[in-house]
């Protein structure tokens, strides 16, 4: 059974798909059984940093920085996507970046507790709850 907003990745091609309605069935990739993804939270091992940072911005927004030094924006290395999502996971918020771009997401208006999400190129999914 999937569950709304969980990630899959298919090994075989990369494909990666969101769930937006929830059901009983497997799915399926390239002839394979896709692989559900689960936020890392912790990357004080790691050399580059990946979990969400927040930072309150003046006129009462949240910008979301990943990793408290940014995060490489190689064309080798770079973070394809980042989303804020509520508590009631009834709205979702997503940039997608590139290359180049600086690791972050800005939130015009911010309204409380979130789970924000990011997703590296080659170490995939991280996550972390704002308060």
């Amino acid at each position: 059974m999937t569950e709304k907003l969980e990630l899959y990745k298919c090994d075989i091609c990369g494909n990666i798909v969101e769930v937006v309605v929830s059901g009983g069935g497997e799915l399926v990739c390239c002839g394979e059984p896709m692989k559900l993804l689960k936020a890392g939270t912790n990357d004080i091992a790691a050399t580059e940093k990946h979990v969400p940072v927040f930072f309150k911005t003046a006129d009462n927004g949240l910008e979301i920085r990943i990793g408290k030094e940014p995060h490489p924006m190689s064309t080798e290395h770079f973070i394809m996507f980042i989303e804020a999502i509520s508590p009631e996971r009834d709205q979702v918020q997503r940039q997608y970046l590139y290359p180049g771009d600086e690791p972050k997401m800005v939130l015009e208006k911010y309204a409380g507790k979130m789970l924000a999400r990011e997703f590296c190129n080659i170490h995939g999914l991280w996550g972390a709850n704002c308060d």
